[in-house]
């Protein structure tokens, strides 16, 4: 029986230890969330306008990979199309990650307080009870807010990431057709000049 409540009260002091790490874990998820939310607007107002700064950079890195003419060019190509479209999915997981860990953070918010809450009631101090159920339900609003803003944003930005993938496996077929278009013209220029200087001897 003493072991027992031994083993209740080292998982009592665990959890008890645990609830400063949670309420910094939320309020650390919160700013990420504001700072997020703006980028997330940036975005939504720059794809209102037209413009993606994906798709801009990828431009670039296809026109430079495109004017050196290699012979592996389309190996290449695959191998940068797969880096920005994990770039992509990167970002996306971010946002994923807020989405799980938001609710289950402020669950732990929720519950170790509660268990602080239920030991002064039983001690018979009604006041850090009181201030332990605040604290509680708290983390559970500021743990699904975050769930559910995360949510949100991952709803649009799946679109976007889709989007750009759609236009980036576009872009290099038609990098690569332009870049098989230039070499037959180097090519048949070259056999034109051999047929006129073989001519001219």
């Amino acid at each position: 029986m003493n072991i027992l409540a031994g083993l209740e009260t080292f998982l009592y002091v665990i959890a008890s230890a645990l609830f400063y790490p949670v309420v910094v874990g939320l309020i650390l998820l919160t700013f990420w969330i504001v700072i997020s939310a703006g980028g997330f607007l940036r975005e939504y107002i720059d794809r209102r306008q037209g413009r993606s700064v994906g798709l801009q950079r990828y431009r670039t890195m296809l026109d430079s990979e495109v004017l050196t003419l290699s012979a592996n060019l389309d190996l290449e190509l695959e191998k940068h199309l797969q880096e920005f479209e994990l770039e992509l999915i990167k970002g996306l997981d971010k946002v994923r990650f807020a989405i799980r860990v938001g609710p289950a953070v402020g669950l732990m918010g929720t519950l170790i307080p509660m268990g602080i809450s239920l030991a002064a009631l039983a001690q018979g101090d009604m006041p850090k009870m009181a201030g332990s159920m605040v604290t509680a339900f708290t983390a559970t609003v500021v743990g699904l807010a975050c769930g559910v803003a995360a949510y949100l944003m991952s709803l649009i930005k799946e679109k976007w990431v889709r989007a750009d993938m759609r236009e980036m496996e576009y872009l290099t077929e038609l990098r690569l057709r332009q870049a098989k278009a230039q070499r037959s013209d180097i090519r048949a220029g070259e056999e034109d000049e051999f047929i006129k200087k073989t001519a001219a001897v």
